[in-house]
């Protein structure tokens, strides 16, 4: 297909991006207030507000990863052109791994809070693999 006819796509897919990255920052520094709250004992509002960018971010990378399997395959007629696909499925498997750990955090799952707290510093480096992995793709697009 024509390049052109992707661009919109191309900028749905870096405010998406843009979105996720400042959602993943939002996420962790409420993250860390609630830790907090919780040691002290606190009760905190935050939680729903956790739970609501949370949501905000696993629809982001959904969008992402849509976006990327129509416009590759709408571009080169197949997928795995590079590293990307791979960074960008590892990163959307950990936010779901996130968001599933976090319904299940309570008395009774004490490993939820575990797994949840990896697969977000796990997300760090995968953001990172995928920011790096997609500027190379971006290039291939640019003139």
């Amino acid at each position: 297909m024509d390049l052109p006819s992707f661009l919109w796509l191309w900028r749905i897919a870096a405010w998406s991006m843009g979105l996720s990255l400042v959602a993943y920052v939002l996420l962790a520094l409420i993250g860390i207030r609630m830790l907090r709250a919780r040691w002290q004992r606190e009760s905190s509002w935050l939680r729903s507000l956790h739970y609501k960018i949370g949501i905000c971010l696993v629809s982001l990378v959904l969008l992402l990863l849509l976006i990327g399997i129509v416009g590759t395959y709408g571009h080169f007629g197949s997928l795995g052109h590079s590293q990307h696909l791979w960074a960008g499925l590892t990163t959307v498997m950990l936010v779901l791994l996130s968001a599933g750990s976090a319904t299940q955090i309570g008395v009774g799952h004490p490993w939820a809070r575990h797994i949840h707290i990896g697969a977000n510093i796990a997300i760090f480096f995968a953001f990172a693999w995928v920011s790096i992995t997609g500027w190379s793709v971006v290039q291939k697009y640019l003139p």
